[in-house]
């Protein structure tokens, strides 16, 4: 199948070549015609969700869809960058400015292809009566608040628990890693109001569509300032996370090295992430990106791999200031509150005019009594893009130059893996870390001028290896600072993800001294869960009568998808152990406030009760498990029937929800059985309303570094944002049951491929 389509802006032909499983590869004559059409095939297959994306982002929503989104406009506009445009290209790259400006165009070229009649306008516009709108260059990199930072909510609910509880309770919430005295700046604690929050909790919320929503009607906006709960929004930010590794040649099969990289995120359809091969002039790179940004950010360009997790750097400060009518005391004394009138458009309506505060440190997000909160965040420096460093990381073809081109990468703060052909490999964390001499960051800090930051530490000061020993490198945003490492010098922060996926994937590859590409495929989709090993054995100390002991006590800890295990343990966690747990030690603290819960923080404390268990912890530990144990399996054999018919896939389900589903189900793919929960390296969170996974491998892929068409690869659910597309939902079942697709670079076999060309023709 073909398509020819004749683009204004376009210099000389261009052909995009779409292979079976939907990945596009593209190929053109001069880098401006590369990106150019790499814009115009973001727009071929995901335009909704890229012209989603930008009104989401500029807060432009209520321009096409009315009233009820007003007020999600107006907190998306507080986030947005507002520096110098120079030093923002210029952080980049010399032609950052050039392939933005080539990407826009591609995008819109092909807008003006769908207005004329010679391309498809995607469902979803006609669904909601809208229409997409033109991209400026700007628009890709000012949009700030799709990216990933921390940790302003944690600063406010630490606040919270430890007004409540005291900071031993806390680690249940979020470990600290190492140990640390969070500190008191903006004492005390029980006066920050969980308020302060929601201007930035909306700013980031993703874009719903209830039907009283787009009905809204002008003088009912305000009922819209609160999108999201509070338990969504946590849990998302502790799931955030990713495995990669890289392993040297002398440790793989084929005396090559290996590189593999599994980012998670939040699910959603169509996917977050998008696979691309980009062929040009001194450049030939695959890999997946955002489909809303130029180039790549993970993937290969023929001579080295590499590949991303998030390294838990601190790149937040909620700041409190005195406040005496329009002025607050800040850095430089009594200062006014900066006003931008800002005109928002409304579909229906005439625009309305708003004023956007701001302080010295960023956008005001409440007013409380005599008191300001206000947020600074890397977000406002220039450069700070998400993702924009892949324009210079994906060049590099050594070690030397990853590294270098490392040091335009600000956000989010990465742990980067490299493997090249020549046989090196490298681990090294980049991003935009905030120099604080004075406070942990851990809690919201005084606005007075306290606590600066002093500017930001150089990748130098950051640690990285280069062909350790052992013969591999790897990361899944465990706290991994060396053991000399000194924070006192170099802070970067406290909140990790705790360390049951990395302690696997490091146990797994340290017994493996012929590594392979199934090896690595099988690695990625491990189901096999630390933590519930460590439970399992205060499960098997109970009295041999207790309700579902027998079921686990010979479990190995894995989530299959047909395990009755698994389903009793995910029920057990989930639905009455972290409710007990948490009843028991900490009842004058909102539950709400501790989701989903510290896995590592939980464990600890199960393992070594102590005064906060009762006067006989120990005990009081072991009637909580043996009662919350009982009841669970109680709970399951009303709703499950007999343990001989329960399976964790038939509860534990991967469902891709569409943004219009209540407008058309059929947009929605699944449900799939899925193995895997969030403490396993095939990472598979959930829910704890009904186990619907919700956020895990965005995409996947290992790479044979070296012989690069025996790669591997999957996206889920589809490579295509069409869903009259094939490769709208075809991968979803692979996914599912943990397989891979080819991910093909050569010339000749991607032409062995191909399933669908697209011509590009200048006008």
């Amino acid at each position: 199948m073909s398509q020819s389509l004749v683009l204004a802006g376009l210099a000389a032909r261009a052909e995009i070549r779409v292979d079976r499983w939907g990945i596009p590869h593209i190929k053109a004559g001069s880098l401006e015609d590369l990106f150019f059409a790499q814009g115009a095939n973001a727009a071929r297959d995901r335009l909704w969700q890229i012209d989603l994306w930008r009104k989401r982002g500029l807060g432009r929503l209520a321009a096409s869809f009315g009233p009820g989104f007003l007020e999600q406009d107006r907190a998306a506009r507080a986030f947005l960058y507002r520096g110098d445009m120079a030093a923002e290209w210029a952080a980049y790259g010399d032609d950052a400015e050039m392939i933005c400006i080539r990407f826009a165009a591609g995008i819109n070229a092909w807008i003006d292809a769908i207005e004329a009649g010679e391309a498809p306008l995607p469902p979803e516009f006609a669904l909601t009566g809208t229409r997409p709108e033109k991209f400026a260059p700007e628009d890709l990199v000012r949009v700030r608040s799709h990216a990933l930072t921390r940790n302003a909510l944690s600063e406010v609910l630490r606040a919270q628990v430890l007004a409540k509880a005291g900071p031993e309770t806390d680690l249940l919430r979020r470990n600290l890693e190492p140990p640390v005295d969070a500190g008191e700046p903006a004492a005390p604690y029980a006066d920050i109001p969980l308020e302060a929050l929601d201007l930035f909790r909306l700013a980031t919320a993703p874009v719903t569509f209830p039907e009283d929503r787009m009905d809204c009607p002008l003088e009912q906006a305000c009922k819209w300032r609160k999108v999201d709960e509070l338990e969504g929004v946590v849990a998302d930010a502790a799931w955030t996370g990713s495995n990669n590794w890289a392993v040297s040649a002398a440790r793989t099969a084929t005396g090559r090295p290996i590189c593999a990289g599994d980012p998670h995120r939040a699910h959603g359809l169509p996917s977050l992430r998008y696979l691309v091969h980009l062929t040009g002039p001194g450049l030939d790179v695959i890999g997946a990106g955002e489909p809303s940004m130029p180039g790549i950010s993970m993937g290969h360009n023929g001579q080295g791999a590499f590949t991303q997790t998030i390294f838990g750097t601190d790149q937040e400060d909620v700041y409190v200031y005195d406040l005496d009518g329009d002025r607050y005391r800040g850095p430089e004394g009594w200062t006014e509150i900066e006003k931008v009138e800002t005109v928002f458009e409304i579909a229906g309506h005439a625009p309305q005019t708003h004023v956007m505060e701001f302080t010295a440190h960023g956008p005001v997000l409440l007013r409380d009594g005599g008191r300001l909160f206000a947020l600074r965040s890397v977000w406002f420096e220039p450069g700070s893009a998400a993702y924009f460093g892949g324009l210079s990381t994906m060049r590099a073809k050594s070690v030397p130059e990853f590294r270098e081109a490392l040091r335009r990468f600000a956000t989010p703060s990465l742990n980067h893996v490299w493997a090249d052909a020549g046989g090196d490999i490298c681990w090294q964390p980049a991003g935009m870390v905030p120099v604080r001499r004075s406070w942990t960051g851990l809690l919201p800090a005084k606005g007075d001028g306290s606590n600066e930051w002093e500017g930001f530490h150089p990748l130098d000061a950051l640690p990285h290896e280069v062909n350790p020993e052992r013969g591999f490198v790897h990361s899944a945003n465990e706290f991994n600072l060396p053991d000399d490492y000194d924070q006192a010098e170099t802070q970067i922060g406290f909140e990790w993800l705790e360390n049951t996926r990395a302690s696997r994937i490091e146990a797994v590859l340290s017994a493996d001294a012929a590594h392979s590409i199934a090896a690595s495929q099988a690695l990625q989709t491990d189901v096999i869960s630390r933590p519930t090993r460590r439970l399992l054995e205060l499960v098997r100390a109970l009295p041999g009568g207790t309700p579902g002991r027998a079921l686990l006590a010979g479990w190995d800890g894995g989530f299959r998808a047909d395990s009755a295990a698994a389903l009793l343990m995910g029920w057990w966690w989930t639905k009455r152990l972290k409710a007990g747990l948490f009843a028991l030690i900490a009842p004058q603290v909102p539950a709400v406030f501790f989701a989903p819960g510290d896995v590592e923080g939980i464990v600890q404390a199960l393992e070594s009760p102590d005064g906060r268990f009762g006067a006989d912890p120990v005990a009081a530990r072991d009637r909580l498990l043996a009662e919350t144990l009982a009841a669970a399996h109680a709970d399951l054999l009303k709703s499950h029937g007999p343990e001989a018919d329960w399976r964790w896939g038939d509860l534990h389900q991967g469902f891709f929800e569409h943004p219009l589903a209540r407008m058309d189900e059929g947009l929605n793919i699944g449900p799939l059985a899925k193995g895997g929960d969030y403490t396993t390296v095939m990472m598979a969170a959930y829910r704890g309303t009904d186990f619907r996974v919700i956020a895990g491998a965005s995409v996947r892929f290992v790479v044979d570094v070296g012989n690069w068409d025996a790669s591997v690869c999957i996206n889920a659910p589809g490579q295509s944002g069409d869903p009259s597309s094939a490769h709208y939902r075809d991968l979803a079942p692979l996914w599912a049951k943990g397989e891979y697709v080819p991910f093909l670079y050569s010339d000749a076999a991607v032409e062995a491929a191909v399933d669908f060309r697209v011509e590009l023709t200048p006008a």
